[in-house]
């Protein structure tokens, strides 16, 4: 690992000895070339999880959120998924960093323009999709580690009927645990197989992560089964 020593401070200073700007340009040429690139996923269908919604008067609705995986073109045909019925779009527009594009793709954080689609239609927690690639689910298995009280989650066991937070994506969502026959509680520390029964749909397939939550504070994480 490189370990390059120097001063933050100094370099703003415009300090040019080895603890000022030499060493902050050497500690930007480190991260480039020690950091691998991430891995995009581009071959898969295009999933984005929408972090937020706009209204521009005179362009229509435009959703924002970083790309998960696959591309969006302008002129293509997508899918709402979760929270409420699965609703039709077609994606006008493509912008990031205030620079309209043709297409968009994994990793990338954008603005995608929707037609015909109303702002109040769309919320924080969906995602847009390529048509038919995700569907929406209430109930589910899922394999689930609870943190221990050292781990600054739960002191106490929970029971069957246990109703927390299950965070996926952008959003929160309440759910009903059900417990495998013969399991009467689970303590901090357990790992344990559960069924869930969410109060709202959300988009989801196998090897989804979530977390689960209590008042903000996390108090386990687990896969989608």
């Amino acid at each position: 690992t490189p370990i390059i020593v120097g001063s933050a401070l100094k370099a703003l200073e415009g300090d040019e000895s080895d603890i000022g700007v030499p060493a902050i340009i050497k500690l930007v040429d480190a991260l480039d070339s020690y950091i691998p690139e991430p891995v995009r996923e581009i071959d898969k269908p295009f999933l984005m999880p929408i972090e937020d919604v706009f209204s521009i008067s005179g362009r229509g609705t435009v959703i924002t959120g970083r790309i998960e995986s696959g591309i969006v073109k302008v002129g293509e045909e997508l899918e709402i998924v979760g929270i409420t019925p699965t609703m039709k779009t077609t994606c006008t527009g493509v912008e990031m960093f205030r620079k309209l594009l043709d297409q968009g793709q994994a990793g990338d954080n954008v603005g995608v323009l929707l037609r015909g689609t109303k702002r109040e239609e769309v919320q924080r927690g969906q995602v847009l999709a390529k048509p038919g690639s995700i569907k929406p689910h209430t109930k589910f298995e899922a394999e689930v580690y609870v943190l221990s009280k050292d781990e600054g989650g739960r002191h106490t066991p929970f029971f069957k009927g246990y109703r927390p937070q299950f965070y996926f994506r952008t959003t929160d969502v309440t759910g009903a645990v059900e417990l495998p026959e013969g399991v009467e509680m689970v303590m901090p520390g357990d790992n344990i197989k559960m069924v869930v029964e969410l109060i709202n749909p959300i988009a989801m397939d196998e090897g989804l992560r979530f977390a689960i939550r209590e008042g903000g504070r996390t108090v386990g994480a687990g896969v989608v089964a």
